[in-house]
């Protein structure tokens, strides 16, 4: 059997190792790093017009990704902007966000686009994980890990690489598009 080959736009090493280590035994991931300005809108919204510019500068075949941290009390915020909430507040910044509400759930959203080529329509693909916002804990390698309890037990970032891999928004986003890729394109 040959291995499928899709080329994963991204400049993060964390994210480029979830792929393959999700996707490797059935799909060839190669990487570029495609420069884009992101536009306002719904993590769909951002993903769509990620993959269908990154498919532009490829001139081929594609898969974005853009992850989000919806805050429950906040309606959903900072959703698609947690990147840059992340860099200006920090995640003790994040934290003091809801210190004045009760409810501290929140959902990490992964989204994966791929676009089959330059003017094609991107599939989304989406995994939800629900959680809580806490102080943080563990390594402080990889974003807001820290900070998201999964399971009213350990944040992201104290599990081991695989175990998080078997329970995170991104892990759910790829075995949907794995699925979609090995078993038909409907």
């Amino acid at each position: 059997m040959t291995l499928l080959k899709l080329n994963f736009i991204t400049g993060n090493k964390n994210k480029l190792a979830e792929v393959r280590a999700t996707l490797g035994n059935v799909i060839q991931i190669d990487n570029q790093v495609v420069d884009s300005s992101e536009i306002q809108g719904t993590v769909e919204d951002i993903a769509e017009a990620k993959a269908r510019r990154a498919a532009e500068v490829i001139n081929g075949p594609v898969l974005v990704e853009d992850s989000s941290l919806e805050f429950c009390a906040l309606k959903g915020l900072p959703g698609p902007y947690i990147k840059y909430f992340l860099n200006a507040l920090g995640l003790e910044g994040l934290n003091k966000m809801l210190d004045g509400f009760e409810d501290r759930t929140a959902e990490a959203v992964c989204t994966f686009a791929f676009c089959p080529g330059p003017g094609a329509k991107p599939i989304i693909f989406q995994g939800r994980t629900k959680g809580l916002i806490v102080r943080p804990r563990g390594p402080t390698n990889f974003g807001w890990d820290p900070i998201f309890e999964y399971d009213g037990k350990v944040t992201f970032a104290e599990m081991k690489q695989e175990e998080k891999n078997l329970v995170s928004h991104g892990h759910k986003a790829l075995v949907k598009l794995q699925q979609w890729l090995t078993e038909g394109q409907d």
